[in-house]
């Protein structure tokens, strides 16, 4: 009996999975980061983490998010599986995050920035299932 394999393989770099598991990370890091600070500002001279109020690490948490975004997701979306949602929830996530920082101030922005982070880190897990999801055997 003659049998054609017609199925399609989608090698997934090995690379992508691991970055989407830094991306979700460094996300909800950010996003803790976000919701936490505010609330603990005052105390974290005290206990040694007064570095972590500053605005240079928060702009470098965001910046590295985008990195890792821009490569990871991007990168999926290009080689890997053509779906747009996981581009939607990164781009909604960065811009959530811009605009919390830009337009609003207090509580507020203690709301939507780490909503933000959040919104990026579930771009990752996405990306992340669709990645795995079009790895055929």
């Amino acid at each position: 009996m003659l049998r054609f394999n017609l199925s399609l393989r989608m090698d997934v770099p090995k690379n992508t999975s691991r970055l989407d598991h830094i991306g979700i990370t460094a996300s909800t890091l950010c996003a803790v980061h976000c919701a936490v600070v505010p609330v603990l500002f005052t105390s974290l001279p005290l206990i040694g983490l007064g570095f972590l109020a500053n605005a240079w690490v928060e702009w470098g948490m965001i910046l590295l998010a985008l990195i890792i975004g821009t490569y990871s997701i991007g990168g999926a979306y290009l080689r890997v599986h053509k779906r747009p949602a996981p581009l939607f929830l990164l781009i909604a996530g960065f811009a959530v995050i811009l605009l919390g920082h830009a337009f609003t101030t207090g509580w507020l922005e203690v709301i939507m920035v780490p909503a933000g982070g959040l919104l990026i880190a579930a771009a990752h897990f996405v990306n992340y299932k669709y990645t795995g999801a079009c790895s055929h055997k």
